[in-house]
């Protein structure tokens, strides 16, 4: 980050994100958010397997919620997939990011499930910024800046030439 010290009410500013605290910041972050999601699906996994029942009955109860019948037409339609794709993907999120590797991509699911938290967990009776929308911010931040790219498995993957021949799988990659 940058300024001018000379002139303080100079209206320029840099925000330089190949600075070296910087790739270790997102790197940090990263692992850090990887974690909470992994250990929150390997937990659902060693206490209940790929059953974990109470994921349609959550989607149920946000009938009154902002996102209307969204969640409770995907329990009717997804709720026998459910009690295992919850655990399941919150484990392979987290490992995804632990690892640096399709981190958009996994950040991408990882807002879908931050997103259905903030929304069916809160009354909203503090306001609605509360630790759920944290997450979906930590998500949406390893997305838009592609923290695969620092000190993670994308930065590799994204050499070979498999990937070089098809840029487009950048999109899920960094």
């Amino acid at each position: 980050m940058s300024y001018q010290a000379s002139n303080p009410l100079a209206d320029e500013f840099e925000f330089d994100l190949d600075r070296p605290v910087t790739a270790y910041w997102f790197a940090m972050l990263r692992v850090i958010t990887g974690w909470w999601f992994f250990h929150a699906g390997v937990t659902k996994l060693i206490d209940s397997g790929l059953n974990f029942g109470y994921a349609p009955a959550y989607l149920e109860g946000m009938t009154g919620t902002a996102l209307g019948p969204i969640p409770v037409m995907m329990a009717e339609y997804f709720g026998w997939a459910l009690p295992a794709l919850v655990p399941l993907g919150e484990t392979l999120i987290g490992l995804g990011l632990m690892v640096g590797a399709m981190v958009r991509l996994a950040s991408f699911f990882g807002v879908i499930f931050m997103t259905l938290f903030w929304v069916g967990n809160a009354g909203f009776g503090h306001g609605v910024v509360n630790g759920d929308l944290m997450g979906l911010l930590l998500f949406a931040t390893m997305m838009v800046v592609g923290a695969g790219r620092y000190f993670g498995l994308d930065a590799i993957i994204e050499k070979f030439e498999f990937v070089k021949q098809r840029p487009k799988l950048r999109y899920l990659l960094g």
